[in-house]
Parts: C-alpha cells; structure tokens; sequence
C-alpha cells in the first residue's frame, strides 16, 4: 500500500449534508436492535444530522452492503457498519472496493479494528466520533483478493471458529466462553497442514497446525507477540507453531491468556508484504477452510495473502 500521506488528496469527501446509510446486523452484539436505533438516532439528531438505517439479516449482508455503498457514493455521503467483526468486513469489502468512505459502529466481543483506530465501543458515541471526524486511509488485508482487517488464518483456527460460534450462540457472547471453546477445540485431534510458503524471495516447506495472519498490532499485542503502539507500515504479521502435542497446544493458549506467547520457542512470527501459499491437499481437493474476521469461506489454493494496494477509506476522530 502507498503511504498514507501520498493518499490525503484521493480521499473522497464528505457532504454533511447528506444522510448517512447505516447498515446494522441485529443478531450481532448484547444490545436489541431497537436500543441500537435509539442509540444512534439520539446522536444524529443531537448533531442536527440524518441517518438511513437499514436493518439486515446475516446472510443478506453482502448484497445489502455493496447495495448501500453505491447509495451513499451517490450522496457523496459514507456508509457506517453496525456489529461485530463479520458485520465490519462484510461493509469494509463493498466500501474498500468502491472507494467508499466507511464509518462503524463496533457491536462486537472483542472490537480490536474499532479499538485500535480510537473508536469507541458505546453505539451513541461512536455515532458522535463519525459525525465530527475525516476519512482517513487505513491498512487493511487481503486472501486472493478478499478483504480483512483485523486477521487470517487456516488449518486449526478455523476450527475454532466453528466452536465459538456454537458455544456462545448457547452460553453467550463473553470472553471466558470464548477460551473454554478454544481448548475444547485443542483437545480434539487435528491433521497438521503441510505448507509450500513462497515469501518475497525464498521458498520453504513447513508443517504446521495452524497459519494465522495478522493486521491488527493491538490483538497480537494481547498474546505477546506485538507492541500495541506498533504502527501500519505496509506489511502485516505472520504466526505459525512447530508441531507440538495437545498438552502443549494448551500450555500456549494459556500463555496467550496471559499476554506471553512471544516467549514460547515454539512459536514462529515473521513479518511480509506479499506471500503464496500452497498446502499440500488430497487430490481433486482445489479449495481450503480460510477464516477471516471471524468467518469462514472456502477459498482456492494458492492462497495469495498480503497488504492491499489500495487503502480503506476509514473516518476516524480528527487529529
């Protein structure tokens, strides 16, 4: 990605003056649909501006996101997401691919594109930091061309993916259902992915549980693997772990809890731009379980994983 000082003159404006298209997921978050539209009607109309909220179902939110992007390109206005991590990347894309000034509103567990931009987790003050804020042009991921801004990842995590989804849709939304998912995931038995990595000059073999790639300095912070004043700098984290029994396997989710997983030497973090990767599959098999932000798509291999060349367009709190 250029930098973001060569980019200040492509960022499109803002006209205040026209209305903001809101796209909200009401199965994300805590919070019931209407306390969100009260939430941030309140602030739109304590700031004399105006809001088109469209309410979405989960599986409409890509086609209703490129649909509001367009709408709001015509308005020269921007399009705000409401939700969690998939309801954010599922906007970010139809934003990022139109050159669409993006706003949000995070609703998620965690929160980590939201928090590392300053944006805060409260819907009528987030609504409050759109309204007074700029687009600025913000780093963002991309796996064969489909966007992702917080991380990444194939082999075992999106299997933990799948976990979290179906223990907190019984037990909820909270952190500590989200480790208990984790480690019963761990605690069953998983095939290691076999990888062919070709990594801006050098080619190697590995074998690995899991690839993770992050874009996202404050979660790789929180396990101990980054600093969380690290700034964007064109190029994006990669996480593997040597092949290592289940009992070790838990040892390092324990140290991740704890903010140590730098420390472990089984842990491998490498920084790049651009990478291929091929993993070794059954025959026939042309497609791999790849997880990003928190969702899960099938995607053909080589994988192509890297920086984007093209920015976000993200408002944030002026400076």
């Amino acid at each position: 990605m250029r930098r973001p000082d060569t980019l200040t003159a492509l960022v499109p404006r803002v006209d205040p003056e026209r209305r903001l298209v809101f796209i909200i997921n009401a199965a994300s978050g805590s919070h019931a649909p209407e306390e969100k539209r009260a939430a941030i009607e309140a602030a739109l109309a304590e700031a004399g501006r105006e809001g088109e909220l469209r309410f979405v179902r989960p599986a409409d939110l890509a086609q209703a996101a490129d649909a509001a992007v367009r709408t709001a390109m015509r308005r020269r206005s921007a399009v705000v997401a409401v939700g969690g991590d998939g309801t954010l990347n599922a906007v970010a894309r139809a934003a990022h691919a139109h050159g669409c000034p993006m706003g949000l509103v995070p609703q998620g567990t965690f929160n980590y594109f939201a928090r590392t931009h300053g944006l805060p987790e409260d819907a009528a003050e987030a609504t409050r930091v759109l309204l007074r804020g700029a687009a600025v042009p913000v780093q963002v991921g991309v796996v064969n061309d489909q966007l992702f801004l917080v991380n990444a990842s194939l082999g075992m995590y999106p299997d933990m993916l799948k976990d979290r989804e179906a223990y907190t849709a019984r037990f909820g939304r909270h952190r500590l259902v989200v480790l208990f998912a984790s480690a019963m995931t761990l605690l069953r038995t998983h095939r290691p992915l076999r990888l062919h990595i070709r990594q801006e000059g050098t080619v190697r073999d590995v074998t690995t549980p899991t690839l993770f790639v992050g874009n996202n300095q404050l979660q790789l912070a929180r396990v101990g693997l980054a600093r969380p004043d690290a700034r964007e700098d064109g190029r994006i984290s990669g996480v593997m772990l040597r092949p290592i029994s289940t009992l070790a396997m838990l040892g390092l989710m324990l140290r991740g809890a704890l903010g140590t997983l730098g420390e472990a030497d089984t842990v491998e973090r490498f920084a790049f731009t651009q990478m291929q990767v091929r993993p070794r599959m059954l025959p026939g098999r042309r497609r791999i379980r790849v997880a990003m932000d928190g969702e899960v798509q099938h995607l053909r291999v080589p994988l192509e994983i890297g920086c984007s060349p093209r920015p976000l367009f993200l408002i944030k709190a002026a400076a």
